[in-house]
């Protein structure tokens, strides 16, 4: 079959289910890795800089790091062929229990599901509203997405994404006033709920009082691990969350959960297909399978005993810190996102000669590197969330070291 004649399947069959298109055959079968090929260690080849992750789960520092299980799986998916809308098909139906959601689909970040999620809002199961994204002028589709100001980020672009535009509001009464027959969705960001006016279930009751989808990003806001279907049982229409943090997934991956037609509508917005806004949204399926078994395994995963590690951890650098002349130490646990413990390690500055940044700046080009979670003009902040088994000592020491020398 030629890749024209799949793209028209494609295009006309939004979920593959058990058809089979292209045949198995015996000269189709991967090669055989070398028996005893040399292990290429390509960060090193590269010379491109590793380091001690004392900071948290960033995009920029790569998220987290997959458990073996995760690369387990990524490895058995990377040997065999499958129907990619198939295996989401099953996979969804597996995580939406999961998370108390009608549905649910793996997407390529929490960003990607927003705009897919806003934009199967938009369309529905109709094609040839699909192929006129981000076109909305004279289409008949809605265009307006209502948002808190204090809710205001860069990564709504992903709502604009669709072609809509944003209206900024602040009181319930100027939600009221925005409400119009263009508008598509209320659109709510969790680790800012502080910030807002309206808190989440009087936005989910606005929506449903004017029949309006209603949105969360939840993007790097687990744990705690019960945030995974909190916001599916609050009534949200639906919810998008990285899959490359705290669960530990695929870096390049996330999860879209909710309404079952709005999963499906935006699934056409979805590669296999490709007259789509998202076609650039490739998931594969080894980062599928990657995000399900990393979901299904944080879930049962013992959080107590995860969360009584991360104090000892962190207890094992606050005492190495407080032993400095001059040294005064905290810590607080975010209400919202990164919800975790974070310990604050501040200093004299009469006492110890040394800035902030200064410090960030030896922990960094020291050997092992070490990367924390920010700096001040006196202080440092440092997570242990992300640490692997024994590199807390590490980064106590160091920090120690540095904090010593530069007492005068």
């Amino acid at each position: 079959m030629q890749r024209r004649e799949l793209i028209k399947l494609f295009a006309l069959v939004p979920y593959a289910g058990s058809v089979s298109i292209i045949p198995f055959t015996a000269a189709a079968a991967p090669a055989s890795a070398p028996q005893n090929a040399e292990k290429r260690f390509l960060f090193k080849e590269l010379g491109v800089r590793t380091f001690i992750n004392a900071a948290g789960t960033f995009t920029a520092m790569t998220g987290s790091l997959m458990h073996d299980y995760v690369l387990d799986a990524i490895q058995s998916a990377a040997s065999e062929f499958c129907m990619l809308d198939e295996l989401q098909d099953k996979v969804g139906e597996k995580i939406a229990a999961l998370v108390h959601s009608e549905a649910a689909v793996v997407t390529s970040g929490a960003f990607s599901g927003m705009t897919l999620g806003l934009a199967g809002i938009l369309t529905g199961m109709d094609q040839k509203k699909v192929e006129q994204l981000p076109h909305l002028d004279g289409t008949g589709m809605k265009s307006e997405v209502i948002i808190q100001k204090a809710h205001d980020i860069v990564y709504n672009h992903a709502l604009k994404n669709t072609g809509c535009k944003i209206i900024y509001v602040e009181t319930v009464a100027e939600v009221e006033q925005a409400i119009n027959e263009k508008t598509a969705l209320l659109h709510f960001l969790n680790i800012e709920a502080d910030k807002g006016k309206i808190k989440h279930e009087e936005w989910v009751a606005l929506g449903k009082k004017h029949n309006i989808p209603t949105s969360i990003d939840i993007a790097a806001d687990v744990p705690p691990v019960s945030n995974l279907w909190k916001f599916n049982d609050m009534g949200f229409s639906f919810v998008v969350i990285s899959g490359g943090k705290a669960i530990r997934g695929p870096q390049s991956a996330g999860l879209l959960m909710g309404k079952k037609e709005i999963i499906a509508a935006a699934r056409l917005h979805m590669p296999p297909r490709g007259f789509n806004i998202g076609r650039g949204f490739k998931v594969n399926k080894e980062e599928i399978l990657g995000m399900y078994v990393a979901l299904d395994k944080y879930i049962k995963d013992d959080h107590d005993k995860e969360w009584k590690a991360w104090e000892a951890a962190t207890a094992v650098i606050d005492n190495a810190a407080k032993t400095v002349s001059g040294v005064t130490t905290s810590i607080t646990v975010p209400e919202l996102g990164n919800v975790t413990p974070t310990l604050q390690i501040a200093w004299d500055a009469g006492k110890v000669k040394l800035s902030g940044k200064d410090l960030q700046e030896k922990l960094r080009s020291g050997a092992p590197s070490i990367e924390i979670g920010g700096a001040k003009e006196s202080s440092i902040t440092v997570t242990v969330w992300m640490l692997k088994p024994g590199q807390e000592k590490i980064v106590a020491g160091r920090i120690k070291e540095e904090l010593m020398k530069a007492v005068g």
